[in-house]
Order: C-alpha cells, then structure tokens, then sequence
C-alpha cells in the first residue's frame, strides 16, 4: 500500500477530487494548508496598500492505495494539476508499511 500526498492550488482542488471520484481509493483525506516552495511570497493589495503574505493558500489531499493503482492515481493527478508554471504544487509517494 501506498500513501500520496498531493497539494495543489486551491482552484485545482475540485478537479482533482473529480479526477479520482471512481478511483479505487482505499481512504482519502481534504486539508486548507498554507505554505511557500520556489516562489517564496507574493504581494497582494488590501485596502489599497500592499504587503507581503509569506504563505500561499494551498489544498493538500492525501489518499491510501494499492501499490497496483498508484501510477494510474499520479497520472490521473498530473494530468490535472500540471501547469508548467511556478507554484504547481508537489507529489509525495511513501510506502505503507502496516494499516488497520
């Protein structure tokens, strides 16, 4: 079994979980996250002045599957998610060595 962690742009999230509706997960879980990779902060406007978020709103998902379905899952996850653009979001697979 496997375990994938996957955050994304808050706008992708939807898709994502479209993508895997039929999916044969064994469990998922739906997280707002914060947090920052390559393109470090941003400015936004408030109230007419700008100031710096050092965090960027994320959603992270993480699902268990069989170590057989998870290519397809990641494929499914790619295909929806990637940009090309800074701020894609990440994948991590990690095993799973006991589950009850």
């Amino acid at each position: 079994m496997k375990q994938i962690i996957t955050t994304v742009r808050p706008h992708l999230a939807e898709q994502v979980l479209s993508s895997l509706r039929r999916a044969p997960l064994e469990a998922l879980s739906v997280m707002e996250v914060k947090g920052y990779g390559r393109q470090k902060s941003y400015l936004d406007e408030y109230q007419e002045t700008e100031y710096s978020q050092a965090f960027v709103p994320k959603v992270e998902i993480t699902m268990w599957v069989d170590d057989s379905r998870c290519e397809e899952i990641l494929e499914k996850i790619v295909s929806v998610t990637r940009t090309g653009r800074i701020g894609d979001g990440k994948i991590l697979v990690l095993p799973v060595t006991e589950h009850f």
